[in-house]
C-alpha cells in the first residue's frame, strides 16, 4: 500500500527501506521531509496539527505597540518567529523594530528563520528548550529585565514561570495557536497495519493529537518506534 502523499525512495543512504511518518504541520513539513528523504527513507506526511492565528491579536498587537519597552524576546520556535513577523507586517513594521531589543531564540532553526528576517539572535542556547535559555542565563541578574514572550497560545510555563522567580516581568502573548489537523484515512490504514516503521514527533500537541485520533486503537501501534524530533 502506497498513500498518495508518500514519495518514491531515494537511492541509497542509511534509511533506505524506511518509512517514516511525520506529523508536524503541512506548513513546516517540507524541510525535514528532505532531509530524511537525503538519507533515503520513504517520508509519509501526516500531520496531526494545523497551525491557526490566535484567537485574539490584542495581547500581541499591544506587545508590538510597546516593543522599545522591553530588553529582551524569546523566540521558542519558527511558528512564533513567523506568527510575530507576520503580525509585525500587518503593522507595517519590519525586523528594525527590534534593532534596540535583546533577541533570544530556541535553537538553529529559530534563529535561522530570524536572520531570514534580516534580524540575528543575541542568544541561542545550547539546549533547544526552556531549560536551556534558564541554564545560559544562570547568573545573570534578571531582575526588573522586561522581557517579551510571544508563543503558542498553549504551552509550558517552565520559562515564564522561573524567569519571574529570577525577578524578571515576563509578558507571555499568543502568537499563534495549534489545533488538530483532519485526518487521513490512509495513511491512518497504513500505520495501523503495521506498514509504517517510525512516526517522528516534533511537538508535544503532535504526540497529543496522535494519540487522540487512534484513540482505544493504541494497541495496534505497540510496534512502532515513535522518535521525538
Amino acid at each position: 500500500m502506497k498513500p498518495a502523499d508518500a514519495k518514491p525512495l531515494a537511492g541509497d543512504g542509511p534509511l533506505v527501506g524506511r518509512r517514516i511518518v511525520i506529523t508536524r504541520a503541512k506548513e513546516q513539513a517540507a524541510a525535514f521531509a528532505d532531509l530524511l528523504r537525503s538519507y533515503g527513507a520513504e517520508v509519509i506526511e501526516f500531520p496531526t496539527i494545523d497551525i491557526r492565528p490566535p484567537e485574539s491579536f490584542g495581547p500581541l498587537d499591544e506587545a508590538i505597540g510597546r516593543l522599545p519597552d522591553y530588553d529582551w524576546v524569546i523566540f521558542t520556535s519558527v511558528n512564533g518567529v513567523r506568527a510575530f513577523f507576520d503580525r509585525l507586517s500587518f503593522h507595517g513594521r519590519d525586523g528594525g523594530s527590534l534593532a534596540d531589543v535583546s533577541k533570544c531564540a530556541i535553537g538553529p532553526a529559530t534563529a535561522e528563520a530570524l536572520e531570514a528576517r534580516g534580524v540575528s539572535a543575541d542568544l541561542v542556547p545550547q539546549k533547544f528548550q526552556a531549560e536551556g535559555i534558564l541554564e545560559a542565563w544562570k547568573g545573570m541578574e534578571l531582575r526588573g529585565l522586561r522581557i517579551l514572550l510571544p508563543r503558542a497560545a498553549v504551552a509550558r510555563e517552565v520559562l515564564p514561570d522561573e524567569l519571574r522567580k529570577a525577578g524578571a516581568v515576563v509578558d507571555v502573548v499568543p502568537a499563534y495557536r495549534t489545533v488538530p489537523a483532519g485526518e487521513n484515512a490512509e495513511v491512518r490504514t497504513l500505520i495501523l497495519s503495521g506498514e509504517a516503521d517510525v512516526v517522528a514527533f516534533t511537538s508535544p500537541s503532535t504526540v497529543e493529537n496522535f494519540c487522540a485520533m487512534f484513540g482505544g486503537e493504541g494497541g495496534a501501534l505497540s510496534g512502532l518506534f515513535a522518535a521525538a524530533a
